[in-house]
């Protein structure tokens, strides 16, 4: 069995939804300058038949005895990556060879070892494996060793919500009664809002504890925007809400600080968790060994697809660091999580907004009900990327 074909399909569709889809943005590197402070992230409001339009970018790698294999959505930089520096060592290629493919791309990859680089190649990777999948007519989840559980618990992101402490209390009531046992939240504010900023920033905890009870789990997110002395300040005000952890509360390239922040928070008994913007197990190695973090959040689309995210795994479980995976695809993360030791990979991160869009273009997307996945809905061939065609209104092949 060959490659013969490494197509870049570009779909675009309509998706029902009530209401503004993004009522708020999070806290952003950027917003130590003012005028990126006060820009608000564009509302994504329906058209004139009240749809959002929806777009997405899905690789398909085809053989010459009709497998293929897809992954995605990626971004056009990915695609343009995957299309110029990556179809040349696959075309031909054996597609079950993904170590021996990965290694070949990574190596010629010499200046994109991170970034964009790695996340075209972490699309080629789970598009390899759905193929391998679909092969050998078993589940990815069967392939890497599981299943090693019934049901994954999974955790709701509240990206795009709004922060406001009623609205954001109501919605966190509501996923209590929907019957989610832990949440995320995040920040809006960093240390270019000053005082008046940690004041919103300890009324939003306030209000979500408060809304949510003693037993359900809280995580924030300050998504790389903070600094030492900030993170110290805000901590000190949110410990007595008990925050599972505090989510990358600096720039990813600033690990010593990031194993400051974890010492001072976690002396207030907040644990500190980071990854998701790092690739590959020689980054995430970077962490472990500065003891940084309590939990590791690489983004298997990110980090360098299923192969690696399975690397990382096998050496967090050295440092004994559990492996929270970034939520940027669900079905590739459910089938690595379904496979792995409960105590390494225990739980899915489910973004609410942001997977119902990456997952709009699927037949068979994953949802969590009651705050679990049932690993029998990972039962089919692959990763269960196939796309559904009465969801595509425009679909058309990229070349560059």
């Amino acid at each position: 069995m060959k490659i013969t074909a490494v197509r870049l399909l570009q779909l675009q569709g309509e998706m029902e939804f009530e209401g503004e889809f993004w009522e708020e943005r999070l806290v952003q590197p950027l917003d130590l300058y003012q005028p990126h402070r006060d820009a608000h992230r564009p509302s994504h409001r329906p058209g004139d038949n009240g749809h959002y339009a929806v777009q997405g970018i899905f690789l398909r790698i085809e053989t010459d005895d009709g497998v293929y294999g897809i992954g995605g959505p990626a971004t056009h930089e990915q695609a343009y990556i995957i299309a110029t520096q990556m179809r040349g060592l696959l075309m031909g290629a054996d597609p079950l060879a993904i170590e021996l493919l990965w290694d070949k791309i990574y190596r010629a990859q010499i200046h994109g070892r991170k970034g964009a680089s790695m996340m075209a190649l972490s699309v080629v990777d789970c598009a390899l494996w759905d193929l391998k999948g679909k092969h050998l007519n078993q589940p990815v989840y069967r392939l890497l060793g599981g299943p090693t559980r019934e049901s994954i618990p999974a955790y709701a992101s509240a990206l795009g919500y709004s922060v406001e402490p009623e609205r954001a209390a109501q919605r966190a009531r509501e996923l209590k009664d929907e019957g989610w046992k832990a949440t995320k939240w995040f920040f809006r504010h960093g240390p270019g809002s000053a005082k008046e900023g940690i004041e919103k920033n300890v009324a939003m905890v306030r209000a979500l504890r408060d809304a949510l009870g003693p037993d359900v789990d809280l995580m924030l997110d300050a998504w790389n925007s903070w600094d030492l002395p900030y993170a110290i300040q805000v901590g000190r005000r949110i410990a007595e809400y008990a925050p599972r952890w505090v989510e990358e509360p600096t720039l990813p390239d600033k690990i010593d600080v990031y194993a400051q922040i974890r010492r001072a928070l976690n002396q207030m008994g907040i644990p500190v968790s980071g990854g998701e913007h790092e690739y590959t197990r020689w980054g995430l190695k970077l962490y472990m060994d500065a003891q940084a973090v309590d939990v590791l959040q690489p983004d298997i689309y990110w980090c360098g697809g299923i192969s690696e995210t399975l690397k990382i795994g096998a050496l967090a479980s050295t440092y004994d660091l559990p492996v929270i995976p970034h939520g940027h695809s669900t079905p590739a993360t459910c089938h690595v999580i379904a496979s792995q030791p409960p105590n390494l990979f225990p739980l899915l991160e489910y973004l609410i907004k942001w997977n119902a869009i990456h997952q709009w273009f699927l037949k068979t997307p994953i949802h969590p009900e009651r705050g679990e996945v049932r690993v029998s809905q990972l039962d089919r061939p692959g990763i269960g990327m196939e796309l559904a065609e009465d969801k595509i209104i425009k679909q058309s092949e990229l070349s560059f």
